[in-house]
């Protein structure tokens, strides 16, 4: 079964619901990374987004991407706040995906307030994207961010500058926070205006690793596990439609959880009630992943 498309914002791309975030492939060898790309090639899976920072997952892409680019509509992001370090960042992304034109170069974890002003600020790293976006290597420029305030940042960012994408988290226990939940829909309310694609990330987080615990997966924040667990919080996402705006859901960033949530999204099926999913909360215990 393949997952369901939707436009990608105003780009022009028709990309599944799900896209593939290559965080899973932060730790992981070529065997790993290959068994990760045929299973989403089995889903349809058309997205793939990746980061200078996620650890080898770049390099492990450049095979496939040698030999599938026109496959996949591919987006990488630049931890660098200055010109010349996200332009060199940009460049050196290109050589470890072994292409010469990414469709997507993001602003990454841009959450703090000073690194915001001086990403978007004169000498600052959107105008290296900008410049590569002139040069022919990017095509087009998003934002990511990953706390309590990212969806009003986000908003922010947008009278700054007309993104062609934001990244920020959103599941059922982020729902339950009126403030953030408020930003969000804000966030939202905007991005569909404009035709600005959302991608949303921490789908299936439960909270944090217990202390002391043993961490049975990659992930930094202790995920579902169940199938049934994870079906809901998928299907709650992806029952959303906003049009071009999606929303997406970037895949979890452990490759052991990649089958469950790729059969659920190709699955499909109604969104679950209110009911469903805070029984399913309070059953697994779901709590914040970005403290208070």
């Amino acid at each position: 079964m393949v997952i369901e498309t939707a436009p990608f914002g105003r780009t022009g791309h028709e990309s599944t619901r799900v896209l593939f975030g290559a965080a899973a492939l932060s730790r992981a060898d070529q065997a790993t990374a290959d068994r990760a790309m045929a299973l989403i090639l089995e889903h349809g899976v058309n997205h793939i987004d990746v980061a200078r920072g996620y650890g080898e997952a770049e390099r492990l892409l450049g095979p496939w991407m040698e030999t599938h680019r026109d496959r996949f509509f591919l987006a990488t992001k630049t931890p660098s706040r200055d010109y010349a370090g996200a332009l060199s960042d940009i460049r050196e992304s290109l050589a470890r995906l072994r292409t010469d034109q990414v469709d997507l170069i993001q602003l990454h974890s841009l959450n703090h307030p000073d690194e915001w002003d001086q990403a978007l600020g004169p000498g600052g790293a959107l105008e290296a994207a900008q410049e590569a976006r002139a040069l022919g290597l990017v095509r087009f420029i998003g934002v990511t961010g990953h706390n309590w305030t990212i969806a009003a940042q986000h908003y922010r960012a947008l009278q700054r500058f007309d993104f062609d994408s934001v990244l920020l988290p959103w599941n059922w226990f982020m729902r339950g926070s009126p403030r953030y939940a408020a930003d969000f829909e804000w966030v939202m309310a905007l991005c569909r205006e404009r035709g600005v694609a959302v991608q949303t990330i921490k789908s299936l987080a439960r909270g944090a690793w217990p202390a002391g615990g043993q961490r049975t997966h990659s992930t930094w924040y202790q995920p579902l596990e169940d199938p049934a667990d994870i079906r809901l919080a998928v299907r709650w996402i992806l029952g959303r439609r906003e049009g071009a705006s999606g929303p997406f859901l970037n895949s979890t960033g452990d490759v052991t959880l990649l089958p469950v949530l790729l059969e659920a999204a190709a699955e499909g099926g109604p969104s679950p009630g209110d009911d469903q999913m805070r029984a399913m909360a309070e059953r697994v215990g779901m709590a914040s992943i970005f403290g208070i």
